[in-house]
């Protein structure tokens, strides 16, 4: 059970979250540098077999339970016809995700990794956000718990993604409160809407932002007032996973919102956490660069349910392969 009953108690539980192992991590550095290979010849998947080894906390870390957790929940600010798709997809594509039948399910099996779909109250959807607070409190500390509760036993590496029509509006809604400048500015084409639509979604996030004037003071409020249960939920499992030493895998534009909401709340709650791609969403380069997090992958993916951080499970499985797989010169009698 979740050790929160308040957004208050869940600040307090992050914020107590241990670091990452430094011996360990110090002991993979001293190994990585005499395997059979010229110093730095892997690049970046030195020092991401190296991350991994400091979150586990062994200098020969394994990626055996790799787990990827789909939330979907439902936005009532979808009433301003800020998506190209109505709200009913939502539930239809759950159950495409619980039949196999969508992309993140053949990523996973492809990855080696554990699918886990969680609808979260799709016949109540949030309240529509230009009117007043997405969320109670009450809702949203039972989506951070629904997403804390989630990630199951012996997960070794966690991918967070998200179903729910009209959420790229609120994702970009919670960038505007978090990161400033003007809702321009973090709005996309989210599931392909024209013109006129991108521009209802800048007017419902302007009229969200002064609806709920204390998610600019606050990022949990932000969660509150402009999120969704799916994407509190994805902040709940991504802080889960910092208190319980697992490493994340970022995905989009919406899974790196529900991650900023942690890292402006509490400095260094994302230290666990590495971006899986840049997704073809426009602001979502300016967010990774805001909460300096370099994408692995640049696929030009844009399509959520975890799919882009799925993908780069096989990256940092390789890069874990290799650190702890790998021969040193000394093991393998070879002149260092």
């Amino acid at each position: 059970m979740a050790p929160f009953t308040s957004l208050a108690q869940f600040r307090e539980v992050l914020a107590a979250a241990p670091g990452c192992d430094q011996t360990a991590r110090e002991t993979a550095e001293a190994r990585n540098d005499r395997l059979t290979k010229p110093l730095r010849s892997l690049g970046r998947l030195e020092d991401l077999g190296i991350w991994v080894a400091g979150w586990q906390g062994t200098a020969r870390p394994r990626i055996d339970r790799p787990q990827i957790a789909v939330f979907a929940g439902n936005h009532g600010v979808t009433r301003r016809a800020v998506s190209a798709f109505p709200a009913e997809v939502t539930a239809q594509m759950v159950a495409n995700f619980q039949s196999g039948g969508a992309a993140i399910n053949q990523i996973a099996r492809s990855v080696g990794a554990h699918l886990t779909v969680h609808a979260i109250e799709l016949d109540r959807p949030t309240a529509d956000f230009t009117e007043g607070p997405a969320m109670t409190e009450q809702d949203c500390v039972a989506a951070l718990a629904t997403g804390w509760d989630a990630v199951e036993a012996g997960t070794d590496l966690l991918v967070a993604g998200e179903m729910g029509i009209g959420n790229t509006t609120a994702a970009a809604a919670i960038a505007t409160a978090l990161f400033g400048g003007s809702a321009r500015d973090w709005v996309g084409r989210g599931t392909g809407v024209d013109e006129s639509g991108l521009l209802r979604k800048v007017e419902a996030i302007e009229a969200g932002l002064a609806a709920n004037p204390s998610a600019r003071q606050d990022p949990l409020d932000a969660l509150r007032c402009l999120g969704g249960r799916e994407i509190a939920a994805m902040a709940g499992a991504i802080a889960r996973a910092r208190v319980d030493h697992i490493p994340v895998i970022l995905d989009g534009f919406i899974c790196t919102a529900a991650a900023a909401v942690l890292a402006r709340a509490v400095p260094g709650a994302l230290d666990h956490a590495v971006a899986g791609h840049q997704s073809a969403e426009a602001a979502h380069r300016n967010m990774l660069l805001q909460l300096e997090l370099d994408p692995i992958l640049m696929l030009g993916m844009r399509l959520g349910e975890a799919s882009g951080g799925a993908v780069a499970i096989g990256i940092v499985r390789a890069a874990v392969e290799c650190l702890s797989g790998m021969a040193s010169f000394d093991e393998a009698g070879v002149t260092g």
